[in-house]
């Protein structure tokens, strides 16, 4: 048979637990916040309507393509033409699907492949349809089409492509092909032209014996 607990007893004994719990909680309250766990993946800007909505009103009759799929595909573009190919055979909704890198930031294979001056790549997209911009012409050395937008447009000059890259960058990149490109748009608008880390140096050519 359990002993009973006198009133002393008990009332000393919830005091020390009392005592124990509030110092439990006051050690809990000062440890350092633990950091907060970044994002796996991109998030959306939140977002409300504060104007009327458009009278249209979309029919979503297909899925959109995937946006990791997309990411991929638009990172393959940069540098790798057999993956490309790959998942364009599986997945052709994404000859043209752009990708928001944050901000704004949108980048589709095409613009990919053109500011790395992959023009393997740039040639392939284009032939499946890709819609050719002022960017990949630039990278192309395709002077009367820069020349009819800029005629159009001069202010085109200042104009970012994906992740900033001007015009007078991918003219850089487009190498000897592009050079009367790069050259018209320094007469337009000079500017300090910065050495490109990832362009690859050509070796010498040795002369024939």
């Amino acid at each position: 048979m359990i002993p009973s607990l006198s009133r002393r007893t008990f009332g000393f004994a919830f005091s020390a637990a009392a005592i124990g719990s509030t110092s439990l909680l006051i050690g809990q309250d000062d440890k350092p916040a633990a950091p907060p766990t970044p994002p796996a993946g991109p998030v959306e800007a939140p977002f409300e309507r504060d104007y009327t909505a458009p009278s249209f009103k979309p029919q979503w009759k297909k899925q959109q393509v995937n946006r990791l799929l997309a990411q991929d595909f638009v990172i393959f573009a940069h540098s790798d033409l057999e993956m490309v190919t790959k998942l364009l055979e599986r997945e052709p909704g994404l000859l043209n699907a752009a990708v928001d890198w944050g901000g704004g930031d949108w980048e589709t294979a095409l613009g990919g492949a053109s500011h790395m001056g992959r023009k393997d790549i740039v040639e392939f997209l284009i032939s499946k349809g890709a819609r050719i911009d002022l960017f990949t012409a630039t990278m192309l050395g395709q002077l009367e089409a820069v020349k009819a937008f800029l005629t159009l447009q001069p202010s085109l000059v200042d104009a970012k492509g994906p992740h900033g890259f001007s015009l007078h960058f991918h003219a850089q990149v487009g190498g000897d092909d592009a050079k009367s490109t790069l050259d018209y748009l320094q007469t337009i608008k000079e500017v300090e032209l910065k050495p490109i880390p990832f362009l690859k140096k050509k070796e010498p050519t040795e002369p024939k014996s």
